[in-house]
């Protein structure tokens, strides 16, 4: 090992450059569809190596004796990105004609950009750098410091944060529940980049004990949880039972002509009134996806009409749709992505906006300058959406309120606010159609499962082409429906009233935890300095 870290210590040029990019792309093997974790020790180990051969002239400034770090965390970051990210490109080639051109900066400009994030963090963590474990210390603090940062800068993204590479399966989720994902994010880079102390020795059996302790308790808590005392509650005869209709609808279709249109919405009637294969009692609750409904719902009454006939009167739909706004003459509409609850007389009995919009998906920034360069929406929406100005739950004529996020809202872990105590469900609608069979999908639905453990809340996820699923507080799956299968699924989930307690302060403890890994990083430093003086 001390061998194998001179030589990355000492690597110089295109190799240093090669091997920083390589490191960051092997650690998306630890994401999904792979989940396979131990590559992140592999690349965090080379990154505390690389790090650690970091040189500055002498008589550089501050700014370039950081250089060196940063760009090593830059090019890290932009390996990571790019293997991780890449998928994204396909939504831009529904319709190349039009977008083909941004393909580039899908996969390359977009993570060049969130690349910076952990440029800053490799230099961050060289200002404390040291010859032990602090450094070890140093990354973990500045890494979950920075990831926290893209999760709500210029509207956030958080995807793929470094901590879901240690959270692959819920045996190794429930620490979320805790200290949230960022938390893990933490920790996971403390645990991680243990391996490079046996490169230096300096420290490494401190370190190493230490890592392998927070490991264990990482695993332990999770069987605790997952095959202790306390067994998930079960679902029992009063639980309504839920039918999600996972119809597969190729995006392009989404975007045809109106006779294409009536047959998608034809084909999700078809499903909701499809027979339960068990041959048990019919769904209560039946969830369509994301903008299910390929035109605007109110201004068609045949629709709720043709809804009323395939529900029961006691059966109630909830549907993904745009809903639209008058805002008075001479002024434009507005357009929501919303989620609506109808009832068996075909009447909209409660509806919920989309808060956070995809930037360039669905609104433009600065649309009145960039749209004199030619850029516009992939959602080809007039004007695009527009925000809801707060989050409402989704609350249906039994009782049962939802918390409802629609796409990729439910990435945040920050969205969790407001009136989540009071709800019983999260309930996630989403359209990954635009991204085909690729790992975004897997990603996507892998967070949404993190969002049910850290709040201690079921989920109720429901896509166009999957992935669709019933997910219990500890992120089991109970049923569903995987990527690109065309059908429905009847599942109930646990009562809504038996959720696990969500009391955890888990930002506080987020906070907590990175101060003392600074402080670590601190007094390491400091001994570094006097023992080198």
């Amino acid at each position: 090992m001390e061998r194998l870290a001179d030589r990355v210590i000492l690597a110089w040029g295109f190799k240093r450059f090669a091997l920083a990019i390589l490191a960051g792309a092997v650690a998306v093997l630890a994401l999904p569809p792979f989940g396979f974790f131990a590559a992140m020790f592999v690349s965090f180990t080379l990154l505390v190596w690389l790090i650690d051969g970091s040189a500055a002239a002498p008589e550089s400034g501050w700014i370039g004796r950081l250089w060196p770090s940063f760009a090593v965390g830059w090019l890290f970051g932009f390996g990571y990105f790019v293997a991780g990210l890449w998928w994204l490109g396909h939504a831009l080639m529904i319709d190349a004609e039009a977008f083909a051109w941004a393909l580039p900066l899908a996969i390359f400009g977009l993570p060049a950009v969130l690349a910076i994030y952990y440029g800053i963090a490799a230099a961050l963590a060289r200002t404390l750098w040291s010859d032990g474990m602090g450094r070890i210390a140093a990354l973990a603090a500045s890494f979950g410091l920075l990831e926290w940062l893209r999760s709500v800068l210029f509207t956030g993204f958080p995807w793929n944060a470094v901590g879901y590479g240690m959270t692959p399966v819920p045996l190794m989720m429930q620490s979320a529940h805790v200290i949230g994902i960022m938390g893990i994010t933490s920790l996971s880079v403390f645990i991680f980049a243990a391996p490079a102390l046996l490169g230096t020795r300096q420290g490494a059996k401190l370190g190493l004990s230490l890592a392998a302790l927070l490991f264990a308790a990482h695993i332990g808590y999770g069987a605790y949880i997952l095959y202790g005392p306390q067994p998930a509650p079960a679902a029992d005869a009063k639980s309504p039972i839920i039918r999600l209709v996972q119809p597969m609808i190729e995006q392009t279709a989404k975007m045809d002509t109106d006779g294409d249109r009536a047959a998608i919405f034809e084909k999700h009637l078809k499903l909701s009134a499809e027979p339960p294969k068990d041959g048990g009692r019919k769904p209560d609750i039946i969830v369509w996806p994301e903008t299910a409904v390929p035109f605007i719902l109110t201004d068609n009454q045949d629709a709720l009409s043709r809804i009323a006939d395939t529900l029961d009167d006691n059966q109630i739909l909830i549907a993904g749709a745009v809903r639209v706004e008058d805002t008075g003459p001479g002024n434009p509409p507005r357009y929501y992505n919303s989620i609506y609850v109808i009832d068996g007389r075909g009447q909209i009995a409660g509806a919920a906006d989309k808060v956070h919009l995809v930037p360039f998906g669905e609104y433009v920034p600065f649309e009145s300058v960039l749209d004199d360069f030619g850029i516009q929406n992939v959602v080809e929406m007039p004007g695009g959406f527009s925000p809801a100005a707060s989050r409402q739950l989704l609350t249906l004529p039994t009782g049962i309120k939802f918390y409802p996020l629609v796409c990729y809202e439910i990435i945040f872990p920050d969205e969790m606010t407001g009136d989540l105590g009071a709800a019983n469900a999260i309930l996630n609608v989403t359209n990954d159609a635009w991204f085909g069979a690729t790992p975004g999908p897997y990603q996507h639905f892998q967070q949404a499962r993190l969002r049910a453990v850290e709040t201690g809340l079921p989920l109720i996820r429901n896509g166009n082409s999957g992935i669709s699923a019933l997910v219990n507080a500890r992120g089991e799956v109970i049923a569903g429906l995987d990527l690109n299968e065309t059908g429905f699924v009847d599942a109930t989930i646990a009562s809504f009233d038996a959720h696990r307690p969500a009391g955890y302060p888990r930002q506080t403890y987020f906070w907590l935890l990175e101060i003392l890994l600074f402080v670590i990083a601190l007094v390491s430093r400091f001994g570094f300095v006097f023992k080198q003086n």
